[in-house]
């Protein structure tokens, strides 16, 4: 299959809409817990491959290299400070300046995130994809506040 930019800005937008699923699944008392772990093994290689994940919002671990590591981050678990990211009061999530670099294997996407509640949460992200059974997956994730 040969990657363009439009399959890369739908692999974003799906990833955001994943994040916006898990928020929606909590807010109706589901099981948040299995759409957070379908939405890992549909966005990241955890399954298959090793990931690097470095979070927006860490600070004492700062990365996530492990499917159970990121399960936390997104809902909450065993770390400490991670409060769930998918499951704050997100109304939507915006994407702003997306750049695409597709060269041979490497796909890497980066731009702006926009996190809306009462206020809005910038943050850089860079997704470097690989393709895995016709579709796209994380094998890096990098994403920082922008102050």
């Amino acid at each position: 299959m040969a990657i363009n930019e439009t399959d890369v800005k739908l692999f974003v937008d799906s990833w955001k809409q994943g994040v916006l699923d898990i928020k929606n699944v909590y807010d109706n008392k589901g099981d948040y817990q299995e759409q957070a772990s379908k939405f890992l093994k549909t966005h990241y290689l955890f399954e298959t491959e090793s990931v690097l994940f470095k979070p927006t919002l860490t600070r004492e671990e700062i990365f996530r290299n492990s499917f159970d590591r990121a399960l936390s981050y997104f809902i909450g678990g065993d770390i400490d400070e991670d409060k769930g990211f998918a499951i704050q009061e997100w109304k939507s999530i915006d994407t702003d300046q997306i750049n695409i670099l597709i060269e041979d294997e490497l796909i890497i996407a980066m731009g702006i995130l926009s996190f809306k509640s009462d206020e809005v949460l910038k943050v850089a992200f860079t997704f470097m994809l690989k393709e895995s059974n016709s579709n796209l997956k994380i094998k890096v994730h990098h994403s920082s506040l922008i102050k």
